[in-house]
């Protein structure tokens, strides 16, 4: 009799956490807005978290970098969940001019506001100057689906140094690599 009690219980509660799990699916897929990426939803949407290394024709190497390429620091943002506070590799180092921008995905959805960072190399046709927020663009970037060919509006500009960083979650998880893009604002001495 006991047996079949905790049988019973068991099943009760892996049922209630099953169905709980199935509830929160619209916490999870707005989780970047969790995240104070300050976007009205990024609902379906899925960032890319590593990548593969390869970098915009153009891109220029930065010179004399802070944070040169193999050194630690720490990630001061939270682009995604994880970020802030874990220790980053630098993997790369480029002189170029990063844009907040707003968008509504290729795959539909709610409208994406103030998506840190798109990089001038990363824009159809934009020439070297640096555009005005306000200013429609194509982004030829696949950070997250839906994001590539689509039109997007400038929110703010910064000329910078960007740098693709390695890193491990302080949420756990596996290690993040060639994630693109930090600014040199976004990152402290380890």
């Amino acid at each position: 009799m006991m047996r079949k009690k905790l049988v019973v219980g068991f099943v009760t509660l892996v049922s209630a956490f099953i169905l709980t799990a199935c509830g929160n699916d619209n916490k999870e897929t707005n989780s970047h807005e969790d995240m104070d990426m300050n976007s009205s939803s990024e609902e379906s949407m899925d960032m890319n978290h590593s990548g593969s290394g390869e970098v915009p024709e153009g891109l220029k190497v930065a010179g004399k970098p802070t944070y040169e390429v193999g050194s630690q620091a720490i990630i001061e943002t939270d682009h995604m969940e994880g970020m802030k506070g874990a220790e980053a590799t630098i993997v790369g180092a480029f002189n170029t001019t990063a844009y907040a921008i707003s968008f509504t995905p290729t795959t539909g959805g709610d409208r994406v506001t103030n998506h840190k960072w798109v990089i001038q190399e990363e824009l159809i046709d934009a020439g070297e100057e640096t555009l005005e927020p306000g200013t429609e663009v194509t982004i030829e970037a696949d950070h997250m689906e839906g994001m590539n060919g689509v039109t997007a509006e400038i929110d703010s500009s910064e000329q910078t140094t960007v740098y693709m960083i390695d890193y491990t979650p302080t949420t756990g998880g596996e290690e993040v690599t060639n994630h693109k893009w930090v600014t040199e604002s976004e990152l402290s001495a380890k």
